[in-house]
């Protein structure tokens, strides 16, 4: 058997793309553009890239902003909210633009006020259920949001304490 000494990465993806809206995203675009032939487009917007339209209409300004001649898909994404049905979901499984849900636990991040609560996922599960019905993956930021822990142990407590129990 032969050794592999070398791989070559023809047209990497970018999983975290955090293009913003407006003069950040025409500045950002080009050069993601220049480097990644797809990316996973991160939906935390004011306001939030919740519905199939909004998602939509965010997809034609990140289309908009790719240079002339540049090979570029953007995946979309919705943010999980307490607003999101499992009939959103399966429309946006079914029209194809979306490709995966956010879920950002509510304070966690930047712009994750509309985001669901760790202790509230219950309250979500009929939305998570018609997620895995329709084959539509769920990205977690996983940070936890107790600021009594230390901000540089946010990502570890986040596991130990949502992500192990599920």
């Amino acid at each position: 058997m032969a050794t592999v000494n070398e791989l070559e990465i023809t047209a990497p993806d970018d999983f975290h793309l955090h293009v913003r809206d407006g003069d950040m995203l025409k500045a950002v675009l080009p050069h993601t553009a220049r480097l990644f032939q797809r990316a996973i487009i991160m939906p935390n917007l004011v306001p939030p890239v919740s519905t199939l339209q909004l998602a939509q209409e965010y997809r034609k300004r990140v289309v908009d902003a790719v240079p002339a001649g540049a090979t570029f898909e953007p995946l979309m994404t919705l943010y999980l909210t307490h607003k999101t049905t499992p009939e959103m979901i399966r429309e946006a499984a079914a029209e194809g633009t979306v490709k995966a849900v956010k879920w950002y636990p509510a304070g966690a991040t930047t712009n994750s006020g509309d985001g669901v609560k760790e202790t509230e996922m219950e309250s979500v599960l009929p939305t998570l259920t018609a997620m895995a019905e329709v084959g539509m993956p769920l990205l977690c930021h996983g940070e936890s949001t107790d600021q009594s822990v230390d901000m540089f142990d946010r990502e570890a407590t986040w596991v130990r304490q949502v992500l192990r129990p599920l």
